[in-house]
């Protein structure tokens, strides 16, 4: 199965998903019934990673607390008008077993789909939680040392992060899971990973996982790191990523990680093992709208930026068509998929739907494709196909100023992708709501002598311009409002001539 330099990801929320097939079939929907023609346009799309998010066992107590958690139900009554209590699965995060959930088809089916991926060509990502567990895990009876205990002092205190629990050993006090920020997560509970038993049974369900899959998502990566850890709940622990990544891949070599992560510590779990780490702050700038930063952000050394997992949405994110206008969406979605990193996209993003769906339930509301976002993220998917952008060298460019007194090049971005072969490509991005212009130095030293076609893969516009004045002034750019580019750049033979811009 070949591994380009820069894969495409898809996350699909797989409750959601089988609750749709399930409408269309008129019964329960199981892995079983994704169709092939579905998995045939992911393939053709080139996506090399499908994540099926939440295909683990849920249990009951923890549904209990998602269908019954005021502020959940509100914003449960925001997205479905029609919304019941049925509607109600739980957060797939608070994980009872990991075994794939009997509604599904269970571990059986989950195998049958892997197979059909892999005839695709597509591998298999699923879901580890290394933080927390869901309240009725058998662990809870079995072994309770596997648990932030509190007190009666803290239970009091801190309410919304610990609950009184009935377990086979008792009444016990134990703390909700949570990062130090935010109270805790009331249908987990917090894993104690001061205790080195229960991260060697972790690294058991975590090898139990990788036999099953190509590839795990990480859920808060971070909140285990000795550091954090000890931060958040005064306990020392010890690394668990660098051993659990090594023993994985020592069994199943080319298993992929990939790491949620928040607060800078992105480098971190790179060192640690993972082969990929979520970027927010690229997706955090795009969104404040101001395109230094975004630029200075893609000045970071390779070694790193090609290890970070880009998106514009997720299920934790709101939806991109909600976030940004039109012009700018369009504009950030070109800049983080043609950027290098792994290429991270959401189920419905392609589609424009608007609403995010709370990961406590199972269906979300029934809504029209945007045709308009639908278009451009087919053109931007093709790109996606191109070798360039999956195996090539990337180059972050220089926007010059046209004259002293127009600063508007500061909000151009501009960079080109080389090879393999001879493949050239150039990408420009006026991530601004006005009209920018710049002059822009090629990366490629065989510019004079010969005339230069810029065919742009996001539109039907085309350009021909003369080498050397390419290798002497620059690229001259002219953008209006969010305009984007994708230009194949091709040297055309002198005797064609040139021809007028299109």
């Amino acid at each position: 199965m070949s591994k380009p330099r820069y894969p495409s990801l898809i996350e699909i929320n797989t409750r959601v998903r089988l609750s749709e097939l399930s409408l269309e079939l008129g019964r329960a929907a199981t892995l079983d019934d994704l169709p092939d023609t579905e998995l045939d346009r992911l393939a053709s799309d080139r996506f090399d990673l499908i994540w099926f998010l939440g295909v683990w066992q849920t249990g009951e107590a923890a549904r209990q607390v998602s269908a019954t958690h005021p502020e959940w139900l509100a914003e449960y009554r925001r997205v479905l008008p029609d919304f019941q209590e049925s509607d109600v699965s739980g957060s797939c995060f608070a994980v009872r077993d990991y075994r794939v959930h009997a509604d599904f088809g269970g571990d059986a089916a989950l195998a049958r789909l892997r197979v059909r991926l892999h005839a695709r060509g597509l591998r298999l990502v699923l879901d580890f939680v290394p933080n927390h567990v869901a309240p009725d895990h058998p662990w809870v009876d079995e072994h309770p040392d596997f648990f932030i205990a509190g007190t009666e002092e803290q239970l009091a205190a801190e309410p919304r992060n610990y609950r009184r629990l009935e377990t086979a050993s008792g009444s016990r006090i134990l703390a909700y899971g949570r990062d130090p920020y935010f109270p805790g997560w009331p249908d987990t509970l917090q894993l104690q990973h001061g205790n080195p038993r229960l991260q060697e049974a972790l690294l058991g369900e975590l090898t139990r996982i990788a036999r099953q899959c190509d590839g795990v998502r990480c859920d808060m990566a971070m909140l285990i790191l000795p550091e954090i850890f000890e931060r958040t709940w005064g306990i020392p622990a010890s690394a668990f990523w660098p051993a659990a990544t090594a023993a994985v891949r020592a069994e199943i070599p080319g298993f992929l990680f990939l790491a949620e992560v928040y607060w800078d510590l992105e480098w971190t779990l790179q060192q640690e093992g993972f082969d990929y780490t979520y970027d927010k702050r690229l997706y955090d700038r795009l969104v404040e709208g101001a395109a230094r930063p975004v630029r200075e952000h893609l000045m970071a050394g390779l070694e790193c930026q090609d290890r970070l997992a880009r998106f514009l949405e997720n299920h934790d994110e709101p939806r991109a068509a909600a976030t940004f206008e039109p012009g700018a969406h369009r504009a950030a979605a070109v800049i983080t998929f043609l950027s290098p990193g792994l290429r991270f996209f959401h189920q419905g993003q392609r589609e424009g739907k608007r609403v995010r769906i709370p990961i406590h339930l199972k269906r979300g509301p029934a809504e029209a494709p945007d045709t308009a976002v639908a278009t451009f993220y087919d053109t931007l998917l093709a790109c996606l196909r191109d070798p360039a952008y999956r195996d090539g060298a990337w180059r972050l460019l220089e926007a010059r100023p046209v004259w002293p007194e127009n600063a508007t090049n500061d909000d151009v971005i501009v960079f080109s992708w080389s090879g393999p072969g001879a493949l050239r490509r150039l990408v420009a991005v006026n991530d601004a709501a006005h009209r920018s212009e710049c002059h822009v130095a090629l990366p490629w030293d065989d510019l004079g002598g010969r005339t230069w076609r810029f065919e742009d893969r996001l539109s039907e516009a085309v350009y021909e311009r003369d080498g050397t004045d390419l290798a002497t002034q620059g690229l001259y750019l002219d953008l209006p409002a969010w305009e984007c580019h994708a230009f194949e750049v091709r040297a055309i033979s002198l005797h064609q001539g040139s021809r007028h811009e299109h």
